[in-house]
């Protein structure tokens, strides 16, 4: 941001006359006097005479136009003055008073559809030569308490943020003007939201907020479609968890209709029956059986074990371990570690000659699973956003290795609901996690999730896209997918 400074001495020097409406007088001519009035103040000239209330030789006014340095000399403001600088700062419009001391100001901000008005506790006179940007115009006024500012903005939402700074003291106003909120229902009890969250800078999110409705997760592995085509018939689709770009596997657990289709993966999951939803890292019991029905349980990705299944595709196992890789439940190799496993198959890593049964390749060689408490649906995305009314973005608790992506500015989808549970199916505007976390917490959100981001990111409702895309849809593996109630 740019912000330079303006000294607007030019439109006020010494006898500077502005009408008697700015200041916050009436005027009137009364037995061939000049009467200005207002705020428990009387001014009274007689033209050709002077001044005659109060008495003293001061510079004529012109008619209804009065001098403002009359007004400063004759005790009116009963604030003090200071200097007005401004510029752009981001989305806002920045106006900044240069205090003379340290003075405590509490924060103070608002919304208006189109209209605002605010009081500045000091004379600021160079705010009536402020080129407001285009689309805003302000009214000025200069009164005895303050500086007072009718702000309007026509077919704009209107929001304002008033907050101190100090070394050196000012006094900052940040202006937004934004787009408006949209809203519009799409079949009982659900309806589409376009709506701006602070934090405190301006958040615009894309939503779909559903009292009742079917949600499913909808997908195949290791294909790759637009989420309108993975769920043609449902009202809202938004883009669902993780998956390996180059293979489509999906990364993350996924259950489909009580069957696993996708194992954990370390993150928080979106877990629920009917229309109860939960949020958390999942509980998951995953159990391997051997060539003659011996059982075992196992850990799984990044829940490591003594025995553990791997079904990402990538390296897998660790020095001194070995690998058994497995295709259509028949193992197919056994590798010492760390070894590279296929997309298509799964392994079993165990240490260095202690398998938990006998192994030899053709061997058969079978991973079961299952959430516990048992739930008829889950989707793995992460990370946890907002726990029961709380801020809870933590990545570190999270099987994120590369944190970067969750420091990048894009686009962030995420499922929410409130209190009273509402469901909301969502994509922000470019931010980061922990940002959109604080905007869904001032909106009253009261658990989130983040699902997959950046250009996978998408809500489409009734086949169309509605949240902003700054290239073509991305194909994605997996969906959360509302049908009309």
């Amino acid at each position: 941001m740019r912000l330079f400074a303006l000294f607007l001495a030019l439109g006020f020097a010494f006898g500077q006359s502005l009408p008697a409406q700015v200041f916050g007088l009436a005027f009137r001519e009364e037995g061939g006097a000049w009467v200005y009035e207002g705020s428990g103040k009387r001014f009274v000239y007689v033209p050709g005479v002077g001044w005659a209330e109060p008495l003293g030789n001061w510079p004529a006014p012109e008619g209804e136009r009065l001098p403002l340095e009359v007004l400063k000399a004759l005790g009116y403001f009963q604030v003090p003055e200071v200097g007005v600088r401004f510029g752009n700062q981001g989305r806002a419009f920045r106006l900044v008073l240069d205090l003379p001391t340290s003075s405590p100001h509490a924060p103070k901000e608002g919304t208006g559809r189109g209209s605002a008005r605010l009081l500045l506790p000091y004379l600021a006179p160079q705010a009536l030569e402020v080129p407001w940007p285009q689309g805003l115009s302000a009214s000025v006024r200069l009164l005895p308490e303050g500086t007072e500012l009718t702000l309007s903005a026509p077919g704009k939402l209107l929001r304002y943020r008033l907050f101190p700074l100090e070394n050196p003291p000012r006094l900052v106003l940040d202006l937004y003007l934004l787009a408006p909120e949209v809203e519009e229902a799409l079949a009982p009890g659900v309806r589409y939201r376009e709506v701006w969250a602070f934090t405190p800078e301006p958040l615009r999110l894309y939503l779909v907020e559903a009292e009742r409705g079917r949600l499913l997760p909808v997908g195949t592995p290791g294909k790759r479609a637009l989420p309108k085509d993975l769920a043609p018939g449902a009202l809202v689709v938004l883009n669902g968890g993780y998956f390996d770009p180059k293979t489509a596997t999906p990364i993350g657990l996924w259950v489909q209709d009580g069957v696993t289709v996708a194992y954990p993966f370390g993150r928080a999951a979106l877990m629920w029956d009917d229309f109860a939803f939960f949020l958390g890292l999942p509980r998951f019991e995953a159990v391997v059986a051997g060539p003659k029905g011996e059982r075992v349980r196992v850990g799984v990705n990044a829940s490591r074990a003594r025995y553990t299944a791997h079904t990402v595709p990538g390296p897998v196992g660790r020095e001194g371990e070995e690998v058994a890789l497995v295709r259509e439940d028949r193992v197919v190799a056994l590798l010492p570690a760390p070894a590279e496993l296929p997309p298509g198959a799964w392994a079993l890593t165990f240490p260095k000659g202690a398998p938990p049964f006998p192994l030899a390749l053709g061997d058969r060689l079978s991973l079961y699973g299952r959430l516990d408490p048992p739930f008829r649906y889950a989707l793995e995305g992460g990370p946890l956003l907002l726990q029961e009314g709380r801020y809870a973005f933590d990545p570190d608790k999270e099987n994120f290795k590369d944190p970067r992506p969750l420091l990048a500015v894009a686009p962030q989808a995420a499922v929410a609901w409130t209190k009273e549970g509402r469901l909301w199916l969502l994509v922000s505007e470019p931010t980061t996690p922990g940002v959109l976390a604080r905007a869904l917490l001032a909106l009253g959100a009261w658990n989130a999730l983040r699902m997959d981001g950046g250009g996978s990111a998408q809500l489409w409702v009734k086949g169309a896209l509605r949240s902003p895309s700054s290239g073509s849809p991305r194909p994605v593996v997996s969906v959360l997918a509302l049908f009309a109630p």
